[in-house]
Protein backbone atom coordinates (compact mmCIF):
# COMPACT_ATOMS: atom_id res chain seq x y z
CA UNK A 1 0.00 0.00 0.00
CA UNK A 2 2.04 3.07 -1.23
CA UNK A 3 0.96 6.92 0.33
CA UNK A 4 2.18 9.63 0.56
CA UNK A 5 3.92 10.50 3.67
CA UNK A 6 6.59 12.41 6.45
CA UNK A 7 8.26 14.41 3.94
CA UNK A 8 8.65 18.13 3.09
CA UNK A 9 5.62 20.04 1.48
CA UNK A 10 5.82 23.41 0.19
CA UNK A 11 2.87 25.69 1.04
CA UNK A 12 0.75 26.92 -2.04
CA UNK A 13 1.23 30.38 -0.94
CA UNK A 14 2.60 32.81 1.62
CA UNK A 15 -0.50 32.49 3.95
CA UNK A 16 -0.13 31.64 7.59
CA UNK A 17 -3.16 29.03 6.93
CA UNK A 18 -0.96 27.74 4.01
CA UNK A 19 2.40 27.61 5.82
CA UNK A 20 0.29 25.40 8.88
CA UNK A 21 -1.53 23.33 6.06
CA UNK A 22 1.96 22.33 4.37
CA UNK A 23 3.34 21.41 8.20
CA UNK A 24 0.51 19.53 8.98
CA UNK A 25 0.59 17.57 5.83
CA UNK A 26 4.19 16.80 6.23
CA UNK A 27 3.95 14.29 9.04
CA UNK A 28 0.93 12.81 7.83
CA UNK A 29 0.71 9.27 6.45
CA UNK A 30 -2.03 10.60 4.28
CA UNK A 31 -4.06 7.67 2.45
CA UNK A 32 -4.72 7.61 -1.21
CA UNK A 33 -8.04 7.50 -2.49
CA UNK A 34 -7.43 3.86 -4.04
CA UNK A 35 -5.79 2.82 -0.86
CA UNK A 36 -8.69 3.54 1.20
CA UNK A 37 -10.80 0.22 0.71
CA UNK A 38 -7.74 -2.00 1.79
CA UNK A 39 -7.28 0.31 4.93
CA UNK A 40 -10.85 -0.08 5.94
CA UNK A 41 -10.78 -4.14 5.73
CA UNK A 42 -7.64 -4.27 7.99
CA UNK A 43 -9.36 -2.04 10.70
CA UNK A 44 -9.28 1.74 10.14
CA UNK A 45 -12.32 3.88 10.96
CA UNK A 46 -13.97 6.26 8.13
CA UNK A 47 -15.00 9.79 9.72
CA UNK A 48 -16.92 11.84 6.94
CA UNK A 49 -16.49 15.66 8.48
CA UNK A 50 -18.48 17.20 5.84
CA UNK A 51 -21.15 19.42 6.21
CA UNK A 52 -24.72 18.11 6.20
CA UNK A 53 -25.66 20.16 2.79
CA UNK A 54 -22.75 18.58 0.70
CA UNK A 55 -23.40 15.10 1.91
CA UNK A 56 -26.96 15.85 0.77
CA UNK A 57 -25.76 17.57 -2.65
CA UNK A 58 -22.86 14.99 -3.20
CA UNK A 59 -23.49 11.67 -1.40
CA UNK A 60 -22.32 9.89 1.65
CA UNK A 61 -19.37 7.46 1.78
CA UNK A 62 -20.58 3.89 3.02
CA UNK A 63 -19.44 2.88 6.06
CA UNK A 64 -18.12 6.07 7.00
CA UNK A 65 -18.84 7.68 10.14
CA UNK A 66 -20.29 10.55 10.09
CA UNK A 67 -18.67 13.60 12.61
CA UNK A 68 -18.97 16.99 11.44
CA UNK A 69 -15.97 18.77 11.99
CA UNK A 70 -17.44 21.23 15.05
CA UNK A 71 -17.40 18.50 17.69
CA UNK A 72 -14.67 15.80 15.86
CA UNK A 73 -12.39 16.27 18.82
CA UNK A 74 -15.38 15.54 21.71
CA UNK A 75 -16.19 12.38 19.32
CA UNK A 76 -13.02 10.54 18.88
CA UNK A 77 -10.64 11.80 22.25
CA UNK A 78 -10.91 8.21 23.84
CA UNK A 79 -10.55 9.78 27.28
CA UNK A 80 -13.75 12.42 26.41
CA UNK A 81 -17.32 11.25 28.23
CA UNK A 82 -18.70 12.50 24.94
CA UNK A 83 -16.76 10.03 22.78
CA UNK A 84 -18.46 7.24 20.10
CA UNK A 85 -18.03 3.65 21.28
CA UNK A 86 -15.68 3.37 18.36
CA UNK A 87 -13.09 5.92 19.91
CA UNK A 88 -11.91 3.74 22.82
CA UNK A 89 -8.33 2.82 21.98
CA UNK A 90 -5.38 5.46 21.39
CA UNK A 91 -4.53 2.66 18.63
CA UNK A 92 -7.24 3.25 16.56
CA UNK A 93 -6.32 4.02 12.70
CA UNK A 94 -8.59 7.08 11.82
CA UNK A 95 -8.69 8.31 8.72
CA UNK A 96 -10.64 11.80 7.76
CA UNK A 97 -12.61 12.74 4.58
CA UNK A 98 -13.37 16.21 4.17
CA UNK A 99 -14.19 17.73 0.53
CA UNK A 100 -10.81 18.45 -0.69
CA UNK A 101 -8.57 17.27 1.91
CA UNK A 102 -7.45 20.75 3.47
CA UNK A 103 -9.69 20.93 6.87
CA UNK A 104 -9.32 16.87 6.75
CA UNK A 105 -5.38 17.81 7.01
CA UNK A 106 -5.99 19.99 9.82
CA UNK A 107 -8.66 17.71 11.57
CA UNK A 108 -6.06 14.64 11.80
CA UNK A 109 -3.22 16.78 13.36
CA UNK A 110 -5.98 17.72 16.08
CA UNK A 111 -6.35 13.88 16.72
CA UNK A 112 -3.21 13.18 17.02
CA UNK A 113 -2.68 15.99 19.51
CA UNK A 114 -5.31 13.95 21.92
CA UNK A 115 -3.62 10.93 21.52
CA UNK A 116 -4.53 9.10 18.37
CA UNK A 117 -1.04 8.82 17.02
CA UNK A 118 -2.62 6.80 13.71
CA UNK A 119 -4.74 9.57 12.85
CA UNK A 120 -4.60 10.86 9.13
CA UNK A 121 -6.60 11.96 6.30
CA UNK A 122 -7.71 11.12 2.62
CA UNK A 123 -5.58 12.79 0.03
CA UNK A 124 -7.83 15.16 -2.33
CA UNK A 125 -11.44 13.97 -0.10
CA UNK A 126 -14.13 13.23 -0.77
CA UNK A 127 -14.19 14.68 -4.49
CA UNK A 128 -10.92 12.80 -5.04
CA UNK A 129 -12.40 9.40 -3.87
CA UNK A 130 -15.35 9.73 -6.45
CA UNK A 131 -13.24 11.25 -9.30
CA UNK A 132 -10.33 8.38 -8.86
CA UNK A 133 -14.12 6.00 -9.38
CA UNK A 134 -13.89 4.40 -5.87
CA UNK A 135 -17.27 5.35 -4.92
CA UNK A 136 -18.63 2.99 -7.57
CA UNK A 137 -16.87 0.26 -5.71
CA UNK A 138 -19.64 -1.70 -4.56
CA UNK A 139 -17.17 -4.99 -3.18
CA UNK A 140 -15.34 -5.02 0.09
CA UNK A 141 -16.09 -2.34 2.53
CA UNK A 142 -17.97 -0.01 0.57
CA UNK A 143 -20.81 -3.06 -0.12
CA UNK A 144 -24.57 -3.16 0.48
CA UNK A 145 -24.39 -3.84 4.10
CA UNK A 146 -22.44 -0.85 4.80
CA UNK A 147 -24.21 1.86 2.42
CA UNK A 148 -26.10 3.79 5.51
CA UNK A 149 -23.41 6.43 7.02
CA UNK A 150 -24.08 6.25 10.47
CA UNK A 151 -24.39 10.10 11.52
CA UNK A 152 -23.29 11.16 15.08
CA UNK A 153 -25.48 13.99 16.81
CA UNK A 154 -23.30 17.71 17.53
CA UNK A 155 -25.21 18.09 20.99
CA UNK A 156 -22.31 17.19 23.69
Amino acid sequence: MERSSHRHVEPENDSRIAHRLADATSRLDRVRPEDLASELEAGALLVDTRPEADRKAEGCMPGALVIERTVLEWRLDPTSPDRVPEACDPDLRVIVACNEGYSSVLAAESLRALGLHRATDLVGGFRAWVAAGCAGDTNGPFGPERRAAREVGRAL
